[in-house]
């Protein structure tokens, strides 16, 4: 519980410190793009494999970052990853992945959850990135150059298609 709010204090004190300049940026002259989310099951690592594979096959470099809650399983250790063990009881990140990934300066960062997850807002608020993206959600918002809306219920593969679409809009 401490931990937590811990947490969204530093979330909230990261993104009011952090200069970064942001700006949305044309697609077809991004060169890096980010990819981070929680491991949750098989069906949205494969979103994400596919997702991934647009951008590499679009000319563009990608790293990712994801997140294994507790008694969850990754499905493969293609993706760097932490858990709740990089975080200490102060609510700060342990992880050097967790640090280099968030002092990357991104051309595009793409936030892929259905429900907002407050460590990857955390490490969002951190993010030197010039655009960050993720679903539209009140939770994000402070978080994010660009929200995606979809309809209540709709898959994962259905976020991450909203995503790709609307990003490839911006030239």
């Amino acid at each position: 519980m401490l931990t937590k709010r811990l947490l969204a204090y530093r979330a909230n004190s990261d993104s009011k410190k952090n200069k970064a300049p942001r700006s949305s940026v044309n697609y077809e002259t991004v060169v890096h793009i980010g990819v981070l989310f929680t491991i949750e099951n098989k069906d949205k690592h494969e979103c994400i494999k596919t997702l991934i594979k647009r951008f590499e096959e679009d000319g563009k470099s990608v790293e990712v970052l994801a997140y294994l809650p507790k008694n969850s399983e990754n499905h493969e250790f293609l993706f760097d990853f932490f858990t709740a063990k990089d975080i200490s009881l102060w609510g700060k990140f342990t992880s050097d992945t967790i640090s280099n990934f968030s002092k990357n300066s991104f051309d595009y960062l793409f936030y892929i959850d259905q429900q907002s997850n407050l460590i990857l807002r955390s490490i969002l608020a951190m993010s030197k990135a010039k655009c960050r993206i993720a679903k539209s959600d009140v939770l994000n918002a402070p978080y994010s150059e660009m929200m995606v809306q979809v309809s209540e219920g709709s898959s994962i593969k259905k976020l991450i298609d909203e995503m790709y679409r609307y990003t490839k809009m911006l030239s």
